[in-house]
């Protein structure tokens, strides 16, 4: 048996195509997944699709199942959601989400596909992989009960870490982001918001995500003494430039960075595995809707790519329909 797919591939830096793939049965400990929806991770993807991840980098930046090469031709992606229909007896009919690139339908371990909890709807779950972030972040920066804590930059990453912080007791979380229609968002996750200019200071913990040194260098100003910045921008080939000889010293400050791909050493008792499964049941809560602003049928998506790398199509998650979704 053989199952006829379509991949997105970027052929060339800026230059993206849909492809024929043709995929063999799956075999022992294997499942067929037909693709329902996947999500597009602006910042990350629209490094890759402009051809901008750093030489130094490319083993890094790799997708668990990408093809190809940085800077191209290359298959990259890894939010996906959808449906098993062959392999697995266990996991037949089943709703799923997998670390693959932008595909209608693929063939992969039945060991890296996660199910998705009853309450979580399918659109939704393509987020799992941006909670995942927000997840290994938290625990990275493990704010306290109380604490005064300011997320810069109201993207994906940003608002996830926005949403889970909205929900720890006592904390006061600020969202801090140039365009003001950030603030429906801010307000939809159960959080304050501000611009730069009027944001809040004297704060105990600082996220930062907005890939600027401006946003840094103001994450930095936001402290209050021998507070943290935790860093989870990723700049791709920019350089970042700092002002480090005011208060940086004099007030013992601090900027930490934070990664996905390990798991933080303050939960060396949780998985890959367990991380991931808590972000799906995390997506229970509806207020992460608030990161869906956008939907595209897959056809569309070298388009759609080209769009989100020149900021014409200003989202959060762009949702990619499959099939009749």
């Amino acid at each position: 048996m053989t199952v006829d797919a379509h991949a997105f591939w970027l052929r060339a830096p800026g230059e993206g195509e849909i492809r024929p793939v043709r995929l063999a049965a799956p075999g022992p400990g294997e499942v067929l997944v037909r693709t329902r929806f996947s999500g597009v991770s602006r910042g990350t993807e629209t490094l890759v699709f402009t051809g901008r991840v750093p030489a130094d980098q490319h083993d890094a930046m790799r997708a668990p199942f990408q093809e190809g090469d940085f800077p191209a031709p290359v298959k990259y992606g890894y939010l996906s959601v959808g449906t098993v229909e062959a392999g697995d007896e266990r996991l037949l009919g089943r709703t799923v989400f997998c670390l693959y690139p932008h595909q209608s339908a693929y063939v992969v371990p039945a060991d890296a596909v996660t199910v998705v909890p009853d309450g979580v709807p399918a659109e939704r779950a393509v987020l799992a992989g941006t909670v995942e972030t927000a997840v290994n972040a938290l625990w990275d920066a493990a704010p306290l009960v109380g604490d005064r804590v300011t997320v810069i930059g109201g993207g994906m990453v940003g608002c996830a870490v926005t949403a889970l912080l909205a929900r720890f007791p006592g904390v006061r979380v600020e969202l801090v982001d140039a365009d003001p229609a950030r603030a429906r968002v801010a307000a939809a996750l159960g959080a304050g918001f501000a611009t730069p200019a009027d944001a809040t200071g004297e704060r105990d913990l600082v996220v930062h995500a907005s890939a600027t040194a401006d946003g840094l260098q103001r994450g930095l100003e936001l402290l209050r003494p021998e507070g943290t910045v935790l860093e989870l921008s990723w700049y791709g080939d920019r350089p970042v430039t700092l002002a480090l000889g005011g208060a940086f010293h004099s007030r013992r400050l601090g900027i930490r960075s934070s990664q996905v791909g390990t798991v933080s050493p303050r939960r060396a008792d949780r998985s890959y595995a367990d991380r991931l499964a808590l972000a799906l049941d995390l997506l229970a809560d509806p207020a992460f809707d608030a990161l869906l602003t956008g939907r595209s049928r897959f056809d569309d998506l070298p388009d759609v790519l080209d769009r989100l790398a020149s900021g014409e199509l200003p989202v959060l998650c762009h949702l990619i329909t499959y099939g009749e979704e």
